[in-house]
């Protein structure tokens, strides 16, 4: 990789070339990631006060949880994107707060929960990232896309698009995505795969046939379907 192509890679979500392949900075999807929140917190008891989330984007998961969740919540979303903070700024409310600035340089900040949605993949050194985060929350809650799979390695295709158009510049598995957690300190309290391709699948024939397998598969074996297909995420609660 030429030195132009790198330092165009490092500079994507700055420079408004992320915006320009991505205008609506994945807002879509929100409410569903949200949703996937609000059961793991559920599921587990925590009743936050405090919520942050690294690499807000559009603010929109901020916001469907501020709606959803108790009026003594407050939340803070931190963003590096100038385009993107453009777009999560305009849903500031009196307990929703957005900051053009990186987490790691903030000091004596603390959160009930930090999330970290599609995150990880993208920085270049994850790991001292991770590290650098984990004494800013009591529990974080991560979601990492696992793109190393069966159909993906063969095809090869979605995971070029996956680090050109994405920006995904490491690939996980679910074992890869909880050792790395571990070797930075988390302890693991649960996890639990999340199936966009299944819940919200592409259009047409093809694709609906894919997602039928997944949905098959996944439902004999969990482990199995996001090994060999791909489009599969992992939700996963630490502290």
């Amino acid at each position: 990789m030429t030195e132009a192509k790198r330092k165009d890679h490092d500079t994507r979500y700055k420079d408004g070339q992320y915006l320009e392949l991505h205008p609506t900075w994945h807002e879509e999807d929100s409410s569903w990631k949200a949703g996937h929140i609000l059961r793991m917190l559920s599921e587990y008891r925590i009743a936050p006060k405090r919520i942050c989330e690294v690499g807000c984007g559009a603010g929109e998961i901020l916001r469907q949880l501020y709606m959803s969740m108790p009026e003594n919540v407050e939340f803070d979303g931190y963003e590096i994107s100038p385009q993107a903070y453009g777009l999560c700024s305009s849903k500031t409310t009196d307990r929703l707060r957005f900051h053009l600035k990186n987490i790691t340089e903030e000091f004596d900040v603390h959160f009930d929960v930090l999330l970290l949605m599609d995150v990880m993949e993208h920085v270049e050194d994850y790991m001292h990232f991770l590290k650098l985060l984990k004494d800013t929350a009591s529990y974080h809650c991560f979601h990492i896309p696992l793109d190393f799979a069966v159909s993906p390695l063969l095809r090869v295709t979605p995971l070029l698009r996956a680090r050109e158009l994405d920006g995904h510049i490491h690939y996980f598995t679910k074992e890869i995505a909880l050792t790395s957690l571990q070797d930075a300190g988390y302890e693991i309290l649960a996890s639990f795969y999340t199936h966009g391709g299944i819940d919200m699948p592409g259009q047409g024939v093809m694709n609906a046939a894919v997602a039928l397998a997944k949905k098959v598969t996944f439902a004999l074996n969990q482990d199995w379907a996001a090994r060999i297909f791909g489009g599969f995420g992992l939700m996963v609660l630490t502290r």
